[in-house]
């Protein structure tokens, strides 16, 4: 689905079979100018969205002050709107659930950055999206200064521990390199054992799953012992399950080059953004 068809369908779910009956008791002449303003500093992701909601109902008039990426202060305007008064608050509640819940995305991103700042380590998203959505949500967690994990399952192999019920990681690996080769490898280790049996079946990525900081510095180090065996290939490794704002430092210093975070996703807190009309 284009950007274009996902915000047509938005605003076709808010405007039900009879459109928006209280901008209909507006004057039709009437215009406004109004302001998108944050209510608290974050960073702003979305643009396009809100853009192309209020293009769709005929609001033409849009300067922006701040883009996709940017950082925000709570109370500064981030976009102008002016046109006609009914179609600017009907589009409002669109425009602003894309910016709000995608801008609160971006912002978590970048709080999680910033915690790793300096150690290497990239802060990854995972497939936990909503529905509909998850182009949108991947690039706020770009603009947040994150990086994607796979976008759909076509994009890269990944053995989680269901998968194990049904091939060896061994299998698994020499199966994937067969059928598409050139794709990324990953397997899901909730041990040691599992992570000596994906080095040695040659993954790309090693997903550690559920460990301590300890447990990850151990396998790090394990990790770097393989290279040689590996022919100089050294495996990438990744964080994820039970990391939070308070721990992920310390997943980083353990040294893992991308820790996983479903929450930027699937639990981020919107970043609180109104329609101001002069």
């Amino acid at each position: 689905m284009t950007l274009s068809e996902l915000v047509a369908a938005a605003l076709a779910e808010d405007l039900g079979p009879l459109g928006d009956i209280t901008a209909a008791l507006l004057p039709s002449k009437a215009t406004a100018e109004a302001f998108l303003v944050p209510r608290t500093d974050g960073v702003l992701a979305g643009c396009t969205a809100a853009r192309e909601a209020f293009l769709q109902v005929g609001v033409t008039n849009i300067s922006w002050s701040a883009w996709d990426g940017d950082e925000v202060m709570g109370g500064t305007s981030v976009a102008m709107v002016k046109g006609r008064l009914a179609s600017i608050l009907t589009a409002e509640r669109t425009a602003l659930n894309f910016l709000c819940h995608l801008s609160g995305i971006a912002t978590l991103t970048r709080r999680y950055v910033d915690a790793v700042a300096g150690t290497g380590a990239r802060i990854r998203d995972t497939r936990k999206t909503t529905p509909g959505l998850r182009t949108l949500e991947k690039a706020a967690v770009r603009f947040g200064g994150g990086v994607n994990h796979r976008g759909n399952l076509s994009d890269g192999v990944l053995v989680k521990d269901n998968h194990l019920a049904g091939v060896t990681i061994t299998e698994a690996v020499s199966e994937s390199r067969r059928l598409w080769p050139g794709r990324m490898v990953q397997v899901e280790c909730d041990d040691v054992d599992q992570l000596e049996q994906a080095l040695a079946a040659g993954a790309d990525l090693v997903l550690l799953d559920n460990m301590s900081p300890d447990e990850v510095a151990s396998c790090v180090k394990l990790v770097a012992a393989s290279v040689a065996e590996r022919n100089g290939s050294r495996c990438l490794v990744e964080v994820s399950g039970g990391v939070n704002l308070d721990t992920v430092a310390a997943y980083a210093a353990a040294g893992a080059d991308l820790i996983a975070i479903g929450a930027l996703t699937h639990s981020a807190p919107v970043l609180d953004i109104g329609l101001d009309l002069c």
